[in-house]
C-alpha cells in the first residue's frame, strides 16, 4: 500500500482531513515504535511505504514505551498536537489500516506486543478456518 492510499484510508476511517490523518499516522507509528521490540519494529517497517517506515525505525523523541492505552493515546495526542478524542479515532484508524497493509502474521505479531487494554482499539483478528 502506497503512502497516499494509507493516509486516505486513515482519513476515511477517522473522518479527519488528509493532512491531519498523515500527522496522526506518523504519531501512532512513532508511539508504536516506543512500545514494540526493535525486531518487530523493523519487520513492520519493511512492509510499509518508505514515507511511513522511517517512523518505526528512527529513534523517537520523548520515548518510553510504558503504560497502557491511556498513556499511549496521550503520547499520540502530544506528538500530533490533537486532543485525546482525535488521537483515539486516529489510532483506531491507523491500526485498522495497518491490518490491511501488512501480512496477517505481521499484524498478529504487532498485536501480541500490545497490552490487553488495546483490545478495544483493534478489531479481532479472524482465525484461520479449521482444516476439514
Amino acid at each position: 500500500m502506497r503512502f497516499p492510499r494509507f493516509v486516505e484510508a486513515v482519513s476515511r476511517r477517522s473522518e479527519l482531513p488528509v493532512e491531519q490523518a498523515a500527522t496522526i499516522s506518523r504519531a501512532v507509528l512513532q508511539t508504536l515504535a516506543d512500545r514494540i521490540t526493535g525486531g518487530e519494529s523493523a519487520d513492520l517497517a519493511a512492509q510499509l511505504p518508505d514515507e511511513l517506515s522511517g517512523y518505526l525505525t528512527a529513534p523517537a523523541e520523548g520515548g518510553g514505551g510504558g503504560g497502557g492505552p491511556v498513556t499511549f493515546l496521550r503520547r499520540v495526542a502530544d506528538r500530533a498536537g490533537v486532543d485525546p478524542a482525535v488521537a483515539e479515532a486516529g489510532t483506531v484508524a491507523v491500526l485498522a489500516t495497518l491490518r490491511e497493509a501488512v501480512t496477517v502474521d505481521e499484524f498478529q505479531d504487532l498485536v501480541a506486543q500490545l497490552p490487553k487494554g488495546f483490545d478495544a482499539m483493534v478489531d479481532p483478528i479472524p482465525r484461520p478456518p479449521y482444516d476439514r
